[in-house]
């Protein structure tokens, strides 16, 4: 039985992994070997972090606002509303704040990297930088690469504070919770692991959304079309790429940080 489709669709999917991994080595390759330019680097870090924080601060703020009222309707009534901190507060940490954040990052970080550099590509923009001996790599992204491992980490960190603030507000003030109950139990229940859970996948996210943007905006081709293509593909695939990825770094993490370990 043949699959006249199947393989087009396999050697594409290679190639283009193939591709971005090269990327990928070559950056890395770059700023082991210092060759970073820390101007581009802050510029990049204002534009992706500092830009980024409103979006990020109202997806955690009502996640977490939201996550509480369901998870409280639910369990008050098996007389356990006391347990609606640790249950919001883990489920920030380990899953809701690290790919919530990711899918907005990469919706508005992602898309504005692949047009930019998808606009440079079309315009011969790239190939001058090459006619004046310098690394498009070096100089495109390098920097964006060193921002977003920079700035990844400190936006889900704010996405869980916020989360976890309204969580508080919308509990104790709104739901009459105990707010002696809910410190405590959060407290005693919210280990050193889940941070480290929530810090592994925002590193992780951020590579995934910074070379799928960087990629597509290089491989950019037929003009102003293009551009948009290569825009809209940036965003599907990081936000599946972060998906997938979540769901294979959930197993892999919990298998380095089994239960009952702090």
């Amino acid at each position: 039985m043949k699959f006249p489709y199947s393989f087009p669709l396999t050697r594409s999917f290679c190639t283009y992994l193939g591709q971005t991994a090269f990327l990928a080595g070559e950056t890395f390759s770059s700023i082991f070997a210092g060759r970073i330019r820390w101007k581009l680097v802050v510029n990049q870090i204002v534009e992706m972090g500092f830009g980024s924080q409103a979006v990020v601060i109202i997806t955690g703020a009502f996640t977490g606002a939201v996550f509480t009222a369901q998870t409280f309707f639910q369990f008050n009534t098996l007389n356990m509303s006391s347990a609606v901190g640790p249950v919001v507060s883990v489920a920030l940490c380990r899953e809701l704040g690290p790919v919530l954040t990711g899918l907005m990052v990469a919706g508005r970080v992602g898309a504005a990297m692949s047009a930019e550099i998808g606009t440079m590509k079309v315009t011969e923009q790239i190939d001058a930088l090459r006619a004046l001996a310098v690394n498009p790599v070096d100089y495109l992204v390098v920097p964006r690469a060193v921002a977003m491992l920079i700035s990844m980490p400190l936006l889900v960190g704010e996405c869980l504070f916020f989360g976890i603030l309204a969580s508080y507000f919308v509990a104790v003030s709104l739901l009459n919770v105990g707010s002696i109950y809910f410190l405590h139990n959060m407290w005693n229940f919210t280990h050193g692991k889940d941070i480290i859970m929530a810090m592994s996948k925002a590193i992780i996210f951020a590579i995934l959304i910074v070379f799928i943007g960087c990629q597509q905006g290089l491989t950019t081709r037929n003009g102003a079309v293009g551009v948009g293509r290569a825009t809209t593909e940036a965003v599907v695939i990081s936000s599946l790429s972060i998906l997938i990825g979540n769901f294979f770094l959930t197993i892999a993490l919990n298998i380095i940080f089994p239960a009952g370990v702090r």
